[in-house]
């Protein structure tokens, strides 16, 4: 079942966060907890995110705003750290409500409402006609990289602050989504310098056939976005990374991601 659901979930989920910039780890790790521990989950998870972002990169790369993406993507990474170490001091500090649905159990944190009410403060800016209009100045961008690398590294949910700062930059629609892409690499790197370990310790226990029909499954999502995006402007792209914000803003508020 698991080489028909994962492999599945990781097509479709590629080819919408090709557009979006975000959302591929948040869709493709509960289908992997379905069957796997949770660790094994991440690991499995991080893995295909990288390798899927490596391989737009591949495809996208003569896009990207090189100037955009380090002043963006730098203070994401150095925040990230600042956010990763403060991790460890609040997680177990934070939860404001804990409750079971179906016996599973979900906790509803300070930093999950927080990052919710930024992103829907954002995602207004797509769906507001006096805001739609409005872009954020170029010398605001080692903000924005602040704001998504600290919550990033605080509570992992990164990749949708940086796509809706980078909306509202002027950028054209390939150059949203390669810069984009670019700035995710740096973070995947990174974050994937934290798991080697743990993936060196749990390499046995890693189903690695499945690993790569769920990487090939992404890459053909990735294929399929890229040629669709020829098609599509980007008042299309804006639109779908306000609604996939909102939804997932909802999602993470009632700390179900």
């Amino acid at each position: 079942m698991e080489y028909i659901l994962i492999p599945i979930v990781a097509l479709l989920a590629s080819v919408l966060t090709f557009f979006s910039g975000f959302g591929l780890g948040t869709l493709l790790l509960p289908a992997f907890a379905l069957f796997f521990p949770v660790d094994v989950a991440i690991a499995l998870t991080a893995i295909v995110h990288f390798l899927n972002n490596v391989f737009k990169f591949v495809l996208v790369k003569k896009h990207i705003d090189w100037k955009i993406a380090v002043q963006f993507g730098i203070p994401a990474l150095i925040f990230a750290l600042l956010g990763a170490f403060l991790l460890d001091k609040i997680t177990n500090a934070n939860i404001l409500i804990e409750y079971t649905l179906q016996q599973n159990v979900f906790q509803i944190t300070l930093m999950k409402v927080i990052v919710a009410i930024l992103l829907i403060f954002f995602a207004l800016f797509e769906l507001l006609p006096k805001l739609k209009n409005l872009q954020f100045p170029k010398k605001h961008l080692p903000l924005g990289g602040i704001l998504s690398g600290f919550f990033g590294g605080l509570s992992g949910h990164q990749g949708a602050l940086r796509s809706a700062f980078l909306t509202k930059v002027g950028l054209s629609k390939e150059a949203f989504i390669a810069t984009g892409v670019l700035i995710a690499c740096m973070i995947d790197i990174s974050r994937m310098s934290v798991y080697f370990t743990n993936i060196s310790n749990m390499k046995d226990s890693l189903q690695w056939n499945l690993l790569i029909v769920a990487t090939l499954a992404a890459f053909v999502g990735v294929y399929f976005g890229n040629k669709l995006v020829k098609k599509i402007t980007i008042n299309t792209i804006q639109k779908i990374v306000a609604f996939m914000i909102i939804v997932f803003a909802i999602a993470l508020g009632f700390g179900i991601v």
